[in-house]
């Protein structure tokens, strides 16, 4: 089975990186970015063991997450227009693409009216490119004890996308300053955070030596889309 064959592979492949830096591969968590693939496809990659995965439209997700397992785990990986947040506190267990406060706002106010509490994770666009949504570091910063004082918002660690380029080792300065702003992070709250979610295809094994706890995985999981544009989109795999 192809789809069996690229989780194993997948797998072997973070625990090398991991190897490399002396992790334990169970520190990294593979999170199927599964945009444009179907139910029938969810659930094969459901059988090889896949628990979490992402998807970046709120409205395909929707139709697809009631047609899957019901122990699978969701999180919402891309840019959230705050006219989909009630569905998206509904249907997810996690946002990973929180880009300003006005959004952690809403997603605060849509969980206190689900009486519910959101982890999250805040994205950074470490290379201030206009074609991607996420908070400039210096930004995020300033608002952090704004964003960690709402009432349903839990503040589990960052997430980013870094230009695109065909070579992974381009990627290492991205993945390293997002670790290191981490720690600045921390030492504002006081606190520590878990996550730092980046990485996708071409770049995981750079993601996982510079400290990633979650990569997202789309096309060397599931292979090449249909009728995919030859370029990486913003904020997903």
């Amino acid at each position: 089975m192809i789809l069996q064959d690229n989780l194993n592979s997948i797998q072997q492949r973070i625990q090398a990186a991991c190897g490399r830096c002396g992790r334990a591969a169970e520190s990294v968590t593979l999170l199927a970015v599964s945009k444009t693939h179907p139910p029938a496809t969810i659930r094969a990659a459901a059988d090889c063991g896949l628990v979490y995965f992402g998807e970046n439209k709120v409205q395909e997700a929707k139709a697809k997450i009631s047609m899957s397992p019901g122990r699978l785990r969701w999180h919402f990986i891309g840019h959230l227009q705050s006219n989909k947040v009630r569905d998206a506190v509904h249907f997810f267990e996690m946002i990973q693409s929180v880009d300003s406060l006005e959004l952690a706002r809403e997603i605060s106010k849509r969980c206190d009216q689900a009486a519910k509490t959101m982890p999250v994770l805040l994205e950074v666009n470490l290379a201030g490119e206009a074609s991607k949504f996420g908070y400039r570091p210096e930004q995020l910063l300033a608002e952090l004890k704004e964003l960690n004082a709402l009432p349903r918002l839990e503040i589990h660690g960052l997430m980013t996308v870094p230009p695109w380029s065909p070579e992974p080792e381009e990627s290492r300065p991205h993945f390293r300053r997002l670790r290191e702003l981490k720690l600045e992070c921390e030492e504002i709250l006081g606190a520590p955070l878990p996550h730092l979610s980046m990485g996708m295809s071409g770049d995981f094994e750079v993601a996982i030596e510079e400290g990633a706890t979650m990569v997202r995985i789309g096309t060397a999981l599931f292979g090449p889309r249909a009728k995919t544009v030859m370029r990486r989109a913003p904020e997903t795999d």
